[in-house]
């Protein structure tokens, strides 16, 4: 940490960044994102291989043109780390996690920043309720939220840096705008003047006169209440780091303007980010960075949200689901599902029933999966190149249902195939389903879901209990078997009723019986 970073009071001893980021700093290249299975450079696919992106501030879904040819640069902007995050704050990670694999498989280098944001007045008013430090709340909630994308199968981001590490390159920014005419001190803050800046509001389509200026903040140190804090003078009880311009702390705006030019430069592709994040958080991030003499980022994308009962999910309205919750009753793997399958700009309505939905359209998948596995007595791999039709879908600004569509329809023919005996064609269709399902972070077969490389009992403890429950099954099944071999089908449906009662679905197939868990 630097000398200006260490001036804040209350902050722990130790490096400023994330584990990422620590590691990314150790190379002098950029660290790439590994390729996925089946990746290809583009001009291997047979069919069409332009990327479309609806780009908010177009207002029209665009060609995605990458300003450095083989490579993708994304910013999306990561939690506030005020509390454990809901199924709402992970949608976002989720869909961008998505976004970032179909670009690694299209054979792009993608180096993608998610920040996180760990001093805020929410942290700070939640550590005045609590009475603990300041940082203890961003840490421990800091961790909740990785625990929460990696449960649900989202890679780490290339760098993850924390707002903290990062007040040097603030003040930079401050100063150099300050100098130009766009930001101004007044009684130990800092604000950007809306006005100086011609492009203001752009991306969300409004005009500055038809704004309503903020009241009841006590901000009369500002030329015009529509100008946004970039620096907040110290109150007492509060963190503060030393500045030029009196001791304080950051304003959210400031942060990701300054993380994204530090790790992405003055140009990058894409920032993302949820819709309410529009406006005035993108919009105040764009007059910052491009007032500074940046060109930032070419492509905006912003993914919808979840809501219940028709109003967005969030922890202020007490109608939001944590995802330590949801992970208690159903599969990780169902919940990706559940929230990833949706198109991305779409909204999700929670439901139990869209849940069952879910979980019912996955087992079709996973069971096809099995089915095939076991018939062919060995692992099927994933084919090299997904069907052009699912490409095309994904191309087309990211189109997961018409992509999930010709999951379905793969799967379809390869049930048929099963049903025919027919196992070069059951084989042939499993290899494609699984790089589609590669794709979309949904493989079951993948060492995320099975276990295999993330420790002994898995991502989230499940799969080697699934193993155990296993052998058990199979030993009563074998017990049931043994009953029809010897005609005692009393006792043969005495087991399969016994089992279905604990919510197993015995089928008997060609390979022999099988078992799965039932509808909930």
């Amino acid at each position: 940490m630097t000398d200006s970073a260490r001036t804040v009071r209350g902050l722990p001893s130790g490096p400023p960044l994330t584990r990422a980021v620590r590691g990314a700093q150790r190379h002098a290249s950029v660290s790439r994102a590994p390729k996925g299975p089946g990746a290809l450079p583009p001009e291997h696919y047979p069919c069409r291989v332009t990327i479309r992106l609806y780009d908010t501030g177009a207002r029209q879904i665009r060609d995605f043109t990458p300003l450095v040819p083989g490579c993708v640069s994304i910013y999306l902007c990561g939690a506030t780390v005020q509390a454990a995050p809901h199924i709402g704050h992970i949608r976002s990670g989720l869909n961008f996690d998505i976004l970032r694999r179909w670009f690694t498989h299209r054979g792009y280098d993608v180096t993608f920043v998610r920040n996180v944001t760990d001093i805020d007045d929410k942290i700070i008013a939640k550590s005045a309720v609590q009475d603990r430090p300041w940082w203890a709340i961003g840490y421990e909630n800091e961790r909740a939220f990785n625990a929460g994308y990696d449960v649900l199968g989202c890679l780490p981001p290339t760098y993850e840096p924390r707002a903290t590490g990062h007040v040097p390159e603030m003040i930079e920014m401050m100063r150099v705008l300050i100098e130009r005419g766009h930001a101004y001190a007044s009684d130990g803050n800092v604000y950007f003047d809306v006005r100086s800046f011609p492009e203001y509001l752009r991306l969300s389509n409004q005009d500055i006169d038809d704004l309503r200026q903020p009241s009841g903040e006590g901000e009369t140190g500002k030329r015009d209440q529509r100008d946004f804090a970039m620096w907040k003078a110290v109150k007492p009880g509060e963190p503060f780091w030393e500045t030029p311009w009196g001791p304080g702390r950051p304003g959210w705006h400031l942060e990701c303007s300054a993380m994204a030019h530090k790790y992405l430069g003055s140009a990058f592709d894409i920032h993302g980010g949820g819709l309410d994040l529009v406006f005035p958080h993108h919009e105040n991030e764009i007059a910052q960075a491009k007032a500074y003499g940046d060109e930032f980022a070419e492509y905006w994308v912003h993914n919808a949200w979840v809501t219940m009962s028709g109003e967005k999910m969030s922890k202020s309205l007490g109608n939001s689901v944590l995802v330590s919750e949801m992970v208690k009753h159903w599969r990780p793997i169902v919940l990706r599902y559940y929230l990833g399958t949706p198109h991305y700009r779409s909204m999700i309505e929670y439901s139990e029933e869209a849940l069952h939905e879910a979980e019912s359209a996955f087992g079709r998948i996973e069971g096809f999966v099995q089915r095939v596995i076991e018939m062919a007595g060995h692992t099927v791999e994933p084919a090299d190149e997904v069907p052009p039709a699912f490409a095309d879908a994904m191309d087309d600004d990211l189109g997961v249902p018409q992509a999930l569509a010709i999951i379905h329809t793969t799967v379809r023919q390869g049930n048929s195939a099963l049903a025919a005996d027919d196992k070069e064609a059951a084989v042939a269709r499993l290899a494609e389903v699984r790089a589609m399902l590669g794709v979309l972070g949904l493989d079951p077969l993948d060492a995320h879901w099975t276990g295999a490389g993330a420790g002994e009992d898995g991502p989230d403890g499940r799969d080697s209990l699934h193993g155990v429950v296993d052998t058990l099954v199979r030993l009563v099944l074998d017990q049931r078997e043994s009953a029809r071999a010897r005609k005692d089908w009393a006792a043969a449906d005495t087991i399969r009723d016994q089992l279905q009662q604990s919510g197993l679905v015995i089928e008997d197939g060609p390979a022999g019986p099988r078992w799965t868990l039932g509808p909930r």
